[in-house]
């Protein structure tokens, strides 16, 4: 994902309904703290009066926390929302190297947990014997909170990779959602030469996360970290390469537009139906319900295109987790509280009400979920698509150690390509040496394909 932009995309979301919650807290005991408590004392944490601090940008929050309040009356959870992406990050950060003013439980996204994970500033949840935890949770979500060993979040959300389309678009030319690339790209062509102002999708210039969703998607692995040192970047393998050609192809004929989302410009293309598609994660239908709900009931979700025809092959695009700043003073109760909220199903069930797409396995099997009707959507049971989506996650992906730099730097390499529909090939090679050499510069031992 990139810094900004794509940091708001989960965050126009349905409010979550304030209705009475039977909550009860699992999972949580046989924990040890990582000071060598007991499981006892870590469970006797929610005993002791605490305040616990956590930083989230999640929407409708209160009414959750109210619940586990009323089951744990001697703990006070005190919700902030110190921002999104690098503005929360940067306070985190500089909260924990200051050993004060921080939170004892931040809301991080994926991309950026291995970072502070390897930094130190995260407490190892294996500690608390968080291995326990991993079945309740998707494959994929919990490859997010691993690395080098350890488990550094609880994971909150995940962002499924889908293709939204505009039905009334598609039945205008003819068209059927395509399942290949190969369709994707005559799909295009078809709409553009029906209206050379219409365009089968915007790209954006600086969203690397949706550039890494497509190589992920593809079989790509471009970043490899091994040990705490060593990492391997690869912006030229098989699945980065499928991605370059096509979108050189699809830019350089002017059948995708190369334009910043989440402008104004941007969402008056996609309520005008210039934009015919939206290849985002599972939380996109929230975002436009909330910005043009005058499109309502002309969009519907399918299955991303494949490289070859009858594969499932998906990726993530979003997802945040729940992790422990060391500086927290309270950590077991922090960790009893994240794990409680994430995995409880009560409690899972309604972070999804409120438009979080679930991390959990067991929500992702419940009947009542996925048949449940999305007004957005032309009331599709669109978490159909987004499990089977989730349950297709190609394994093996890891983020950078350094990805915030990277995602940074992204408009100023890949994102030219983008912008001036060059060979995006090119551009991901001057991508890989600024990531590169800044990760030589910080000490890491980077090697390139």
């Amino acid at each position: 994902m990139s810094l900004t932009r794509p940091s708001r995309r989960r965050f126009l979301l349905a409010a979550a309904p304030a209705a009475a919650l039977a909550l009860t807290l699992t999972a949580c005991s046989g924990a040890a703290d990582s000071d060598g408590a007991s499981a006892a004392s870590t469970a006797g944490a929610l005993d002791k009066p605490t305040t616990l601090t956590f930083w989230t940008w999640t929407p409708n929050l209160k009414p959750i926390v109210a619940k586990f309040e009323a089951l744990h009356p001697k703990i006070k959870i005190n919700v902030v929302n110190a921002g999104q992406g690098p503005a929360e990050y940067t306070k985190l950060q500089t909260a924990i190297k200051a050993g004060t003013g921080g939170p004892d439980i931040a809301q991080v996204e994926y991309f950026a947990l291995p970072e502070m994970a390897l930094s130190k500033d995260l407490v190892n949840l294996n500690d608390y014997k968080i291995q326990s935890l991993k079945d309740k949770f998707t494959a994929s979500a919990w490859s997010q909170v691993s690395t080098n060993g350890g488990v550094y979040g609880v994971p909150q959300d995940t962002g499924p990779l889908t293709m939204f389309y505009r039905t009334d678009v598609f039945k205008k030319l003819g068209l059927q959602p395509p399942k290949t690339w190969k369709e994707f790209a005559a799909a295009a062509a078809k709409i553009h030469a029906a209206d050379p102002t219409h365009y089968i999708t915007a790209v954006d210039p600086s969203d690397a996360g949706v550039v890494d969703s497509l190589i992920w998607q593809a079989g790509g692995k471009p970043f490899q970290t091994t040990g705490s040192t060593k990492v391997s970047v690869n912006l030229k393998d098989a699945g980065a390469t499928k991605v370059s050609t096509l979108w050189t192809s699809l830019l350089s004929k002017k059948l995708a537009d190369p334009t910043a989302i989440w402008t104004n410009e941007w969402w008056q293309g996609m309520a005008s139906g210039k934009y015919a598609t939206w290849i985002a994660g599972a939380w996109a239908p929230g975002s436009i319900a909330a910005t043009i709900p005058q499109t309502s009931g002309k969009w519907a979700a399918a299955p991303v295109p494949q490289w070859t025809a009858g594969d499932k092959a998906s990726s993530e695009n979003g997802g945040s987790s729940n992790a422990v700043p060391v500086t927290s003073k309270n950590k077991a109760a922090a960790v009893a509280f994240a794990t409680w909220l994430n995995s409880d199903p009560t409690a899972t069930k309604a972070l999804a009400d409120g438009g979080l797409f679930p991390a959990t396995s067991a929500l992702l099997k419940d009947p009542a979920f996925l048949d449940k009707k999305i007004a957005v959507l032309g009331d599709q049971q669109a978490n159909q698509v987004y499990a089977a989506s989730s349950a297709q996650v190609t394994p093996g992906w890891q983020y950078l150690p350094f990805q915030v730099y990277a995602n940074s730097v992204f408009k100023d390499t890949t994102g030219q390509a983008i912008s001036g529909r060059t060979d995006l090939s090119a551009g991901l090679t001057a991508w890989q040496k600024r990531i590169t050499d800044y990760g030589n510069q910080q000490g890491f031992t980077v090697s390139g394909g």
